[in-house]
């Protein structure tokens, strides 16, 4: 059997765990940091709690996506864990990964793990590490604004 996939970040960010628990169970706050530079991300569907189903669109400047996914566990300023899948043009799923944050207040800040898994590729998980990766620079501007 071969070895899954997995992509792991840790990041600290200068924030109590609630702060950054708030800005990935809020639409309106995930929709200013969850993107690649250059990109955006629509507040879309759904409510960060264990079961709920979620829907977004991410924008590029030539292009739009369709993703998706449900909350698997939540678990307030401590774990969220989701699927995540993107959608094809006909709007059906193709990869389904999981992802799973997990938070830990320390000396006033936050250590942040975040885990995907269920990959297909190296080439899928890669590209994916290097997405999230701009994503948290754009997360870790936005907890300085709230601080």
């Amino acid at each position: 059997m071969a070895e899954e996939l997995k992509l792991e970040i840790t990041r600290i960010f200068d924030a109590p765990a609630s702060l950054v628990f708030d800005c990935w169970a809020d639409g309106e706050k995930i929709s200013q940091w969850s993107a690649p530079h250059g990109m955006t991300i629509e507040a879309g569907e759904g409510e960060c709690v264990t079961g709920s189903n979620w829907k977004s669109t991410m924008k590029g400047p030539d292009f739009q996506m369709e993703l998706q996914g449900k909350y698997l566990e939540v678990v307030p300023k401590e774990k969220i864990v989701f699927t995540h899948e993107w959608l094809d043009a006909d709007g059906k799923p193709g990869e389904i990964t999981t992802c799973t944050i997990l938070l830990k207040d320390f000396d006033g800040k936050c250590e942040m793990t975040f885990i995907q898994t269920g990959f297909a590729s190296a080439e899928s998980k890669d590209g994916h590490a290097g997405g999230w990766i701009q994503c948290f620079e754009k997360l870790e501007g936005l907890l300085a604004k709230g601080k």
